[in-house]
């Protein structure tokens, strides 16, 4: 693969010694909130405060991928449910989120449990644990005639996968998030997880293989676990989810083709944003200084 960029230049394209354009499920997700936003963390660097929500959703996620790596399946087949709930508890670091790996813990305990009684437990662990994927795919003009794109283009698509379960011959992606569900979050969820099946789709097999992972199974299913608020989906996938995902990487290519990304203006997100005493929108809606 070539070397890829949030630095890039449409107009130098054709030029083969250019890297190409890097998206990321985080960076592609951004740019739909808000493509100023995008702008100015990805094309020009700018620092952006770290908050207390992403401080947790590092520590809560690193932590998760270390109970999987050291959850032993045979010493915990011989325990009573409730030595089976501590020794969930215990595998988990004690910091300011103990609440929340309770929680995480009661739910794997009762997930074990189950697999237990339906002689399932060969699938409790993930087969992927926290794995990065890259890949390469061809957004075509004349797919997003809506978007105008000037030409083909390749991109490069990089993401890394909390969890990949495997039951019942599939693979079953898993998201973790450390925020409160709430129910108008299914549609970003869906194309967080859209993102990773574009992913697994066009990953190079050798890739795939040294991860863990095999072409001769899909990934059919996808889903998405909120300890705080103890809510979890598991759903077919959605091909509407993976048309919507692909329209938005075009707008992103074609936003860097007319070299414009506008503010998109939320009055109850926008002024925690990083970049708000810089942004157009705050002397623009009459919230300047």
């Amino acid at each position: 693969m070539k070397e890829y960029t949030y630095q890039w230049n449409a107009s130098e394209y054709e030029d083969e010694t250019k890297p190409v354009l890097k998206i990321t499920k985080s960076s592609n997700g951004t740019f739909q909130w808000c493509p100023k936003k995008y702008q100015y963390n990805y094309i020009e660097r700018l620092p952006q405060d770290t908050t207390e929500a992403m401080h947790k959703g590092t520590i809560v996620h690193n932590a998760r991928e270390d109970f999987f790596d050291n959850f032993d399946i045979k010493k915990a087949a011989d325990m009573e449910y409730d030595e089976l709930v501590d020794y969930s508890y215990s595998l988990y670091p004690i910091d300011d989120y103990t609440d929340i790996y309770y929680a995480m813990a009661v739910f794997e305990a009762d997930r074990f449990v189950q697999a237990l009684s339906d002689e399932t437990s060969d699938t409790f662990l993930p087969v992927v644990n926290e794995a990065m994927l890259d890949a390469e795919i061809t957004i075509r003009a004349e797919d997003y005639s809506e978007v105008d794109l000037q030409r083909d283009y390749v991109v490069h698509l990089q993401g890394i996968i909390d969890r990949m379960f495997f039951e019942n011959d599939m693979y079953i992606p898993m998201e973790l998030k450390t925020g409160p569900w709430k129910d108008y979050k299914v549609t970003s969820m869906r194309k967080e997880m859209a993102f990773y099946k574009l992913l697994f789709d066009n990953a190079p097999e050798e890739l795939l293989h040294s991860v863990g992972l095999s072409r001769d199974y899909d990934m059919k299913m996808w889903g998405w676990y909120y300890p705080v608020s103890n809510h979890i989906t598991v759903e077919p996938v959605k091909k509407t989810s993976h048309t919507a995902v692909m329209k938005g990487i075009a707008r992103l290519i074609h936003a860097y083709e007319q070299e414009m990304f506008p503010t998109k203006f939320n009055a109850r997100t926008c002024a925690s944003c990083s970049y708000f005493g810089i942004c157009d929108a705050a002397d623009l809606y009459g919230w300047g200084e």
